[in-house]
């Protein structure tokens, strides 16, 4: 079945950086795009980044220059560099596909503190 496990989230200082993972199984992942999505205490989840097929990017304006998202298709790997962390990135970040519908993964906890 589909599954998608993100990690390496974690508490970092404003400045720092983190790289997320998530692993992908049960589908052909280079036929298909991403997306790494956030949600912050009290607010909607929001879109931070796409990858499609082609890797052809987007970012959401508040992250631009500072993420980069990438896949490793052989590993089956969805990535998102982040640099320059401030607080307001304090959330968790889910990765998401879809196939015959939405998949989520459980998400993972990014919190920029110091």
């Amino acid at each position: 079945q589909v599954q998608l496990v993100e990690s390496g989230g974690g508490l970092v200082q404003p400045g720092g950086s983190l790289r997320l993972s998530c692993a992908a199984s049960g589908f052909a992942f280079e036929l298909v795009g991403f997306s790494w999505y956030r949600q912050a205490p009290g607010l909607e989840r929001e879109l931070v980044a796409m990858i499609n097929s082609a890797d052809v990017t987007y970012y959401a304006d508040f992250v631009k220059g500072r993420f980069t998202i990438s896949r490793d298709s052989p590993k089956n790997i969805l990535y998102l560099q982040m640099n320059s962390l401030i607080p307001e990135d304090t959330a968790v970040y889910y990765c998401r596909t879809y196939i015959d519908r939405p998949y989520w993964g459980q998400g993972t906890q990014v919190t920029v503190s110091s």
